[in-house]
């Protein structure tokens, strides 16, 4: 049952994902995008580990992606300032199959693993995240928070448009 729902789980990240690339809206991207990010808390839900799955929900299909969506619509995209991507889709279908002999390649590495072994006990807790996340990834993790810091200023700044002036034929009384 496990690997029938993995299956379903990981089909509906494939589609999200290419659902995410291939929307001409960028709210329809987004909305894609949150489902690859559930059906990923899915996975790690099915791996047992019930930290990820809920922070995978809370920070990143919660609050990352709405911040995405708030500075989508922040800046007030209109279909008409969109650019014109005529060839974008045989360009995504050129891509995949340019990418298939390596996934072939990477799928028959598969048969050169050792077994599956169980999953460790720890696998997935506060603790043990934790203290690989600020013991081991420190530096990475506050690059990532800085570059977080540095993507919303830049949304900001360019969602400042420079508005004209007019002139109205009305004078001030």
């Amino acid at each position: 049952m496990s690997d029938t729902l993995f299956f379903i789980l990981a089909a509906l990240a494939i589609v999200g994902s290419i659902g995410m690339i291939s929307m001409m809206q960028p709210m329809f991207s987004a909305i894609s995008f949150i489902i690859t990010l559930l059906a990923l808390a899915g996975i790690y839900a099915l791996l047992g580990s019930s930290f990820l799955f809920a922070i995978q929900i809370v920070i990143y299909a919660g609050a990352i992606v709405s911040l995405i969506l708030f500075i989508i619509m922040f800046l007030n995209i209109k279909p008409e300032n969109l650019p014109q991507e005529p060839s974008k889709n045989r360009f995504i279908l050129l891509s995949s199959f340019a990418i298939l002999p390596f996934s072939y390649l990477l799928i028959s590495m598969l048969n050169f693993l050792p077994q599956q072994q169980p999953t460790p006990e720890a696998f997935g807790d506060i603790k043990s995240v934790g203290l690989t996340l600020f013991n081991d990834y420190l530096l990475p993790f506050e690059a990532i928070s800085i570059l977080l810091l540095i993507s919303l200023i830049g949304a900001v700044i360019l969602a400042q448009k420079e508005r004209p002036i007019e002139i109205s034929d009305k004078e001030p009384k």
